[in-house]
């Protein structure tokens, strides 16, 4: 249930508008949205806005935790346990190498900054989701429940909706960590309304290799003239009852509700969004560019989103926990992974978007750097849970590109240059978006919480 507060505490009769939230909320069913749907189409104001710009954000979230080894920090010179099946080769930076198994990405790697020395100190899905996405360490394996919003939830709520009926914070095909929806891409205590738009939660969780047919978005699908007189009638019908409750209801709570519902039926109903969403828009040449699989369709639709106003897009590219058979894993995962990326740098590049979108890759930790020798079942080596060491990606925004940030050492084991903590990934994010660092939230009682408790923007690829 949305909780509209007044200096960060809840309304004495938000109870009302639970029970008038349920009849109107009815209006949408026929479109598969539901309470937390709705409210999280919910326009909010920025709270601070002298810094803010218009940037956005893309997040690729590698959910299950990728090997830094087989991507962006290759050990060609380790012994063989450590440096896996394949070698590195060359970028079009001097100096700059990757993984055999990304050549395409090679070939951007300028528009690139690869941070080789994230680090923290956990092999926990949990834990480590929620510190990559939140800052904070917070949930664990014992105990899920999400303590601190994400960074996806914070920007929505800081920078608020750049157009009208696109939503600011999304999810594609659906935002999630370690199964959990939306887990720790969520808003914990700042509320439901800024949670991510899901897009659907009925087709989610694609592998690289899913060769269904992928749905359009359940909003678009059911969108025919008829039904959107209907929905109109309906509203008409609903603000007509409404009328007599909000004679009787002085505190505002009827209006608040009024403008939640007009906001999902705007997105529903306008030409910006169902333009954003539409894929059929693009031309073949550029689809089979990203690739026609999931992870290049939504990549591509999240370049759509973020030049059509959205904030921050989340897509979910999974299936990366690989403790066996890692050989096998990437031959099938890294092309179509390297395809999507390379496909949205020069995509960006190309529509001078470079500079007003930050990319951001990622994932929950990194892998083991010895090889082990499988698992139960399946004796072929693997990487396990290993968050000593990690690499992250950053890409545009304005950001200082085609360079290499920190290091490891020789076996990849922890960091010897620039040791960097998820905080200071998550404050380059905001200080791209000319987020205040002392901004500060409130939480179910209404007391202050930072929204990072420490890190900085990244020297290198700020200054």
């Amino acid at each position: 249930m949305l909780t509209l507060t007044n200096g960060g505490r809840p309304r004495k009769n938000e109870r009302h508008l639970a029970r008038r939230s349920a009849i109107k909320v009815g209006t949408l069913g026929a479109f598969g949205f539901s309470l937390a749907d709705l409210m999280s189409l919910k326009a909010s104001q920025p709270s601070q806005k002298s810094k803010l710009n218009d940037k956005s954000v893309i997040l690729i979230w590698l959910d299950g935790g990728p090997t830094q080894f087989e991507t962006y920090d290759p050990k060609p010179d380790a012994p063989s346990e450590y440096r896996g099946p394949w070698g590195d080769i060359k970028t079009n930076v001097p100096g700059m190498r990757f993984s055999e198994m990304l050549p395409l990405q090679a070939k951007h790697a300028d528009k690139m900054a690869v941070i080789r020395s994230v680090h923290h100190s956990t092999g926990d899905h949990f834990a480590g989701a929620h510190w990559m996405l939140t800052g904070k360490f917070g949930s664990t394996s014992a105990n899920k429940a999400q303590k601190s919003p994400s960074v996806g939830s914070c920007v929505a709520k800081l920078t608020g909706e750049r157009v009208k009926g696109i939503p600011p914070y999304i999810g594609l095909p659906a935002a999630e960590s370690v199964y959990l929806y939306p887990g720790y891409q969520g808003a914990a205590y700042l509320g439901a309304s800024y949670n991510p738009f899901q897009l659907n939660m009925k087709q989610k969780y694609l592998a690289s290799n899913y060769k269904a047919a992928i749905k359009p978005p359940p909003f678009l699908g059911g969108m025919d003239d008829s039904v959107a007189k209907r929905l109109t009638e309906r509203d008409q019908l609903l603000q007509n009852i409404d009328g007599i409750n909000r004679r009787m209801d002085q505190s505002g709570l009827m209006e608040a509700m009024d403008t939640h519902q007009q906001s999902a039926i705007e997105m529903m109903l306008s030409s910006n969004s169902r333009e954003a969403f539409d894929i059929e828009k693009e031309s073949d040449a550029t689809r089979d560019r990203y690739g026609r699989g999931p992870w290049g369709h939504y990549t591509l639709m999240a370049r759509r989103l973020v030049e059509n106003g959205s904030r921050f897009v989340t897509v979910d590219m999974p299936h990366w926990d690989t403790h066996s058979k890692i050989k096998s894993a990437m031959e099938t995962r890294l092309p179509v992974y390297d395809q999507a990326v390379a496909a949205l740098l020069q995509d960006l590049e190309e529509r001078s978007l470079m500079d007003d979108v930050l990319v951001v890759i990622m994932g929950e930790f990194g892998r083991t750097p010895k090889l082990n020798s499988g698992q139960p079942g399946i004796p072929i080596p693997g990487r396990d849970h290993w968050g000593n060491s990690m690499s992250v990606v950053m890409a545009g925004g304005g950001l200082n590109c085609g360079q290499i940030v920190g290091a490891t050492n020789a076996k990849g084991e922890h960091p010897v240059e620039r040791a960097l903590a998820p905080s200071d990934v998550l404050a380059t994010i905001y200080h791209v978006l000319g987020i205040d660092l002392n901004t500060m939230l409130h939480d179910y009682s209404g007391r202050p919480i930072p929204i990072l408790d420490s890190g900085k923007p990244i020297r290198e690829l700020v200054s």
